[in-house]
């Protein structure tokens, strides 16, 4: 199997490459589970943040980078945008989001009880890679459906031409094959 070899905040992770379609491969990153590299990347992105009261992350990836992130910063509470709608929400409100690494269309949802805690409220979107940038924006457009103020936009890896964003921050530039 092919790899490629990331180097991010003074660690190492050998990726493996995957193949997305025809034309397209991606090293495949994935935090959920290295708790070393969400704690070291954490601070790193949490120097960089203008002063936020939230933390807004999409189920699932970036949920322990946002709660560390959160911790480093010492907020109480963090906001995580669902993939389906839970039997505790109520009146959750929705978007669309079409990414690189779904297959289908998938609408992500905002309980209304978090959606009363972001409004008017300062926020940092973040996940764990940006790359076309369609799920953040569909983040970004939930957070100001709920009233909330995204100030950035911001992310481990910044994947393909994502790199040359200026609109978001990053640690490393991930490249596609």
């Amino acid at each position: 199997m092919k790899t490629y070899t990331l180097n991010v905040a003074g660690l190492t992770r050998e990726l493996p490459i995957i193949k997305l379609s025809y034309d397209l491969s991606i090293a495949s990153f994935v935090i959920l589970g290295d708790t070393e590299i969400v704690r070291k990347t954490a601070p790193i992105i949490a120097k960089k943040l203008p002063e936020v009261d939230f933390i807004v992350t999409a189920e699932a990836k970036g949920i322990p980078l946002a709660y560390e992130i959160s911790r480093v910063l010492n907020l109480n509470e963090y906001v995580v945008a669902r993939k389906s709608v839970k039997a505790y929400m109520e009146e959750p409100i929705e978007v669309e989001v079409n990414s690189i690494t779904t297959t289908n269309s998938q609408k992500l949802y905002l309980n209304n009880q978090d959606a009363k805690k972001i409004k008017g409220k300062r926020v940092a979107l973040v996940d764990d890679v940006i790359s076309t940038g369609q799920s953040l924006k569909a983040l970004e457009r939930l957070v100001e459906k709920a009233g909330g103020k995204v100030l950035a936009k911001a992310a481990i890896l910044a994947e393909g031409d994502a790199k040359d964003r200026k609109d978001i921050i990053f640690l490393e530039a991930l490249p596609t094959f």
